[in-house]
């Protein structure tokens, strides 16, 4: 997973089911309100969504209803052909986000993970190669297009714009309408925004669509904005909110503001008038009248003296008590001329006294009427919400940063872990049904995000854990065993998942994978500050200090800088704005040099190496896209990572820092430390898997040659030899 500063604000089935859910739902999508085109804010990560994108929904809803039945009949045809090469009729991939192989293979050991055990021994264990950098937008973009970042596009969670040394979403772009018409006070979109996907590649479920076979894609990273396919997708990482950034919360008090920046998230100061709170959510920007800013949606809570209240908001009521979240509520933004966007958030009062404060999710497109299509087919969003409920859409739903800002406690983003999750295992059983033969993928955020902000409790001397930052003022909140319990919980959904897929059959295929592994974040390091102290990197003799995206960079005296999690960049004449190196040998002598003297870099403190390696983006990287990559990629040891405020090109005045945030994990470090895992219900023979093979292998399995592109290999893996019917109980699963 990754990074929460993507927002920085302060203050202020099979064929025929196909067809039952387009029938059931796209006369609903046609009467969708129409969304408004905005830019959110997000410091230079928010993108922009439109009515024009609602309205080609429609048409697309409408278009997919005309001609389906038609497509139904040829693809009917051509499906009789689909499978005469396959050797297994159903491919079902678990993907458990950063599951980690050290901890899973203690846990086997010590007979916590009966289910993942049963499925060893059913077919195979093993660790599963990464990607450089171990990030998991790169390491998603890997599985699903079977190839190296250098064909995918995709490096990092972030990107640096060469033109203005500003950091930007490197996954996808979308730009508002270019066209538009002033009538009075509105102005009107005469064409629709542009939605594209910065990943390159093609996934290899397209290429099995090509050849007759049906595919359920659920919540896999980096399918937004989802692609067309032969079956279903639901967009997972970088969907944004409904004010197009990556997770804006609002946290509204009584309590004055004491000027600390909120990185995340939004601090509104409320006022108590009697038992009565008021203020309003903010939505996107009114794009329909420029002149009126953000859309709102007041809101009341009244307060009945126990601890308890009553939010009054958009006609509705709903109770409230401390801890304790809403479901999910809907709300209606309104632009005017009767166009209304609408989107989903949950409320959390946290308490009434001495102060009161309210926490409110990032508000999500309503996946019933969405401001931007986050599903193909389009309904199938909807599809979903009329059967299981609202839930939730944005890409990185689990709100980590109002954890990391202290503001929600750590039993409240628990919740929200385990409810989201709830939410994904229902899809995907629901995919399983619906997907009797051809591919079916799933991948759980929860093993991410719980890893990311509790590791601090596996260690009892890292700078976050709590008995070590509180002392004798600590108290057992519950959540100590919080990973562990993680654990068993994936493995009692491994084993319903096998029940429902392996009994009585031999002719599935269940992998159960994670596309990294984890490890501690005790110590960020700021490699501009290093550059700095090296002589690559000048500050401006004005610089303000703690100045954001390199603000106070002398470009002119500047060699290199670093931006986003993973990589370095050469101030290269040509092609950034203020270049200074020039391309070719020099380029690589500036290069040679960090290499020299970063790799193997010494934690004073602690006297450990806390760079194992430099990176070459040349040597790493094969493709066309090769040019996209930083010039160095970084691979940190265990316990180190890039600083917090180098990921924003904030400048620090030294090199190392205890990291104290929840955010106590982490996997952006060397990929030979940090591989992921593979469990088979049929044995893999070959060795040192990868996951870039898992695509290729898939395409194998179902006879469909591998397309000389992609970079992985099938693996060899025994299925039809005898492996014998299939049964499985789960008793542990509830």
């Amino acid at each position: 997973m990754g990074i929460g500063v993507l927002s920085d604000h302060t203050r202020h089935t099979s064929h025929r089911q196909l067809g039952l859910w387009l029938l059931a739902t796209g006369i609903l999508a046609l009467c969708a309100a129409p969304a408004q085109a905005y830019i959110g804010p997000g410091a230079g990560f928010a993108i922009a969504s439109s009515m024009a994108v609602v309205i080609w929904t429609f048409i697309l809803a409408t278009l997919s209803l005309v001609f389906w039945p038609i497509r139904w009949v040829i693809r009917a045809i051509k499906g009789q052909k689909a499978f005469s090469r396959a050797r297994v009729k159903r491919v079902v991939i678990l993907g458990l986000d950063g599951l980690e192989p050290r901890l899973a293979e203690r846990f086997l050991a010590e007979g916590k993970l009966p289910n993942l055990q049963r499925l060893q021994a059913m077919g195979s264990y093993s660790r599963l190669g990464t990607t450089l950098p171990p990030l998991s937008p790169v390491a998603w973009s890997t599985f699903l297009t079977g190839s190296n970042p250098g064909k995918h596009n995709v490096y990092d969670f972030l990107n640096s714009d060469r033109r203005t040394y500003l950091p930007s979403l490197s996954s996808v772009t979308i730009r508002p309408p270019t066209k538009t018409w002033k009538l009075g006070k509105y102005l009107i979109p005469l064409n629709k925004p542009e939605i594209r996907l910065l990943r390159k590649g093609k996934p290899f479920w397209n290429t099995l669509g090509e050849h007759g076979i049906f595919t359920s894609i659920i919540r896999v990273p980096i399918t937004f904005p989802p692609e067309k396919c032969r079956g279903v997708v639901l967009s997972a990482m970088c969907a944004p909110d409904l004010r197009g950034t990556q997770g804006l919360f609002s946290f509204y008090s009584t309590r004055s503001d004491d000027g600390t920046e909120r990185t995340g998230g939004e601090q509104v100061r409320v006022r108590r008038d009697g038992n009565v709170v008021r203020s309003h959510l903010i939505g996107p920007d009114n794009s329909l009248v420029p002149s009126a800013g953000a859309m709102k949606v007041p809101f009341e809570v009244r307060l009945n003296g126990n601890g308890d209240g009553k939010l009054h908001i958009d006609g509705n009521t709903y109770e409230l008590k401390p801890g304790v979240y809403t479901d999910w509520l809907t709300v209606t933004f309104k632009a005017g001329l009767g166009i209304a966007v609408k989107g989903v958030c949950r409320f959390l009062l946290i308490r009434t006294e001495p102060e009161f404060e309210l926490y409110v999710t990032p508000i999500n497109i309503d996946p019933e009427k969405p401001a931007m299509p986050i599903s193909y087919p389009v309904a199938y969003s909807n599809y979903l919400a009329k059967r299981f409920g609202t839930y939730a859409t944005l890409g990185l739903a689990e709100d980590t940063w109002a954890l990391n800002e202290d503001l929600i406690d750590d039993q409240a983003f628990l919740e929200q872990c385990l409810s989201i999750d709830e939410e994904r295992v229902q899809q995907f059983f629901d995919s399983l049904e619906n997907t009797n033969r051809g591919l079916c993928v799933c991948v759980i955020d929860g093993t991410d995000r719980i890893q990311h902000m509790f590791w601090r409790y596996l260690e009892d001397q890292h700078p976050a854990n709590p008995a070590k930052l509180h002392g004798d003022s600590y108290k057992p909140n519950g959540c100590e065993n919080a990973i562990e319990e993680l654990y068993v919980r994936m493995d009692k959904l491994v084993g319903e998942t096998m029940k429902r897929t392996l009994n009585g059959r031999d002719d599935t295929v269940l992998m159960v994978i994670s596309d990294h592994g984890f490890s501690s974040f005790r110590r960020g390091i700021d490699l501009n500050a290093w550059l700095i102290e090296n002589g690559f990197m000048k500050l401006k003799a004005d610089a303000k200090p703690g100045g954001k995206y390199l603000a106070g960079i002398d470009w002119e005296h500047t060699q290199a800088y670093t931006l986003g999690l993973a990589g370095m960049f050469i101030n290269q004449k040509g092609r950034e704005a203020h270049g200074i190196v020039a391309p070719g040998a020099e380029t690589k002598a500036v290069k040679a040099a960090i290499i020299e003297k970063l790799a193997g870099l010494v934690d004073d403190q602690s006297g450990d190496v806390a760079i194992r390696r430099v990176f070459d983006r040349e040597e790493v990287y094969k493709g066309p896209y090769r040019a996209t990559a930083p010039d160095l990629v970084i691979g940190y040891n265990r316990g180190y990572r890039v600083a917090w405020d180098t990921a924003v090109g904030k400048i620090t005045g030294a090199v190392f820092h205890d990291n104290t945030k929840a955010w106590s994990g982490d996997h952006c470090i060397d990929p030979e430390l940090i591989p992921g895992v593979i469990f088979c219900s049929h044995k893999i023979e070959s060795e040192a898997p990868r996951l870039m093979d898992l695509g290729p292998t898939t395409l194998d399995l179902f006879g469909v040659d591998v397309p000389a592109n992609m970079d992985g290999r099938p693996l060899a893996v025994a299925v039809g030899r005898g492996t014998g019917n299939r049964q499985v109980a789960c008793p542990l699963f509830e």
